[in-house]
């Protein structure tokens, strides 16, 4: 069935996507728009401030989004300094004189097509804000202004978001530009009665907002098409996938304040008998071992009881890996060997630190 659209074209010098990991002193971006990026500069547009933001929020998460990328720029890091003397917080809750260094990450000269695919009304009133914004526009940070309009393109209706994508040719910035041969788009993957669970090919992006003050956000599930360049522009759907690196999934994580997770968490931990069912300490936390029911959607057997050290061994093989939705199951014996060898290099570790902590405070002293 046909929805109307809207497309937002974010294009600037610098542009920034805050992702899960994107915390404290490292701040990586994205590379693309997210969700609750978009719905952010929505907001703005809209004059909704973060800590009113609530009520609307569930409004626009339930728009569908797809992300074209046009020219994907370049990442580039910047230093930054904060807080010259001030009191800066410490991770242990007190303050300490000095500065705050963090590494930002941005992508340089990236250019995006964005399609929202939702109800007649709501496209309609986006629309009207975005053309007299009542905070200005930016991309992912206050310091990134887009360099080009955001509604270039005019709306219209198309039968999915991939269609919608497809309908805007490629156009050259420069007369130099060479055209790619190959654009990516990601675009939301919703499940049907046909097709309950997600492909294997989803990728988990945990970027849906429920809140902006405090940040909160639930998992959604996002498939990639390539698009070839044709000529003039067109654009048409590439049967057989490109062969490239696969590239590193987005974090995933449980939505840890639905009730639904927190009823399977606690059917799981009393199955396992509160215990970590790799090691038998006392078990402080449940493992996904697939996400492609996570959000509250979770049964009992996706998860499994660990403690606290088998839980972070088991999630460093994981993200070592660069594992997708289906992870470890710390049950099965051809993990055993690789989950031991990276608990004893977590104590190694820990240890080390410890001993360079009391050396430190015996010089301080």
């Amino acid at each position: 069935m046909s929805a109307p659209t809207l497309f937002l074209r974010l294009e600037g010098p610098l542009q920034a996507w805050g992702i899960a990991d994107s915390k404290f002193v490292i701040r990586r971006t994205a590379g693309a728009p997210t969700k609750s990026g978009v719905i952010g500069l929505l907001c703005a547009a809209r004059g909704v401030p973060r800590a009113d933001a609530g009520s609307l929020l569930s409004t626009l998460t339930a728009l569908r989004m797809g992300v074209r990328v046009d020219r994907p720029g370049v990442r580039w890091w910047d230093y930054h300094t904060v807080g010259a003397r001030m009191k800066m917080r410490t991770a242990e809750g007190g303050a300490k004189d000095g500065v705050l260094l963090s590494r930002r990450e941005y992508l340089c000269d990236a250019s995006f097509l964005v399609a929202l695919q939702g109800e007649a009304q709501l496209i309609d009133q986006l629309t009207i804000a975005l053309r007299a914004p009542c905070w200005p526009p930016y991309l992912g940070r206050k310091a990134c202004p887009p360099s080009r309009p955001l509604l270039e393109h005019p709306g219209g209706v198309f039968p999915d978001v991939l269609t919608a994508l497809r309908a805007v040719p490629w156009r050259k910035r420069l007369r130099a530009d060479t055209p790619p041969d190959v654009i990516e788009c990601f675009v939301d993957w919703v499940p049907t009665s046909d097709c309950p669970l997600a492909p294997d090919d989803a990728e988990v992006w945990y970027d849906v907002p429920t809140s902006f003050d405090p940040p909160a956000h639930q998992p959604r599930f996002v498939l990639r098409h390539s698009l070839c360049v044709g000529h003039g522009g067109d654009l048409a759907i590439v049967e057989e996938p490109i062969q490239r690196p696969t590239p590193r999934p987005p974090r995933s994580r449980a939505n840890y304040r639905n009730s639904a997770y927190r009823q399977a968490r606690a059917a799981r931990l009393d199955a396992d008998h509160q215990l970590c069912v790799f090691c038998k300490n006392p078990a402080t936390t449940v493992q996904h071992i697939t996400y492609r029911r996570a959000g509250g959607n979770e049964t009992q057997d996706d998860l499994r009881s660990l403690c606290g050290l088998c839980h972070d061994a088991v999630t460093m093989l994981e993200y070592g890996m660069g594992m997708g939705m289906d992870r470890i199951n710390p049950e099965e014996p051809r993990w055993r060997t690789a989950i031991i060898e990276q608990r004893q290099e977590i104590l190694r570790f820990r240890s080390l630190e410890t001993r360079r902590r009391r050396l430190n405070a015996e010089e301080v002293e």
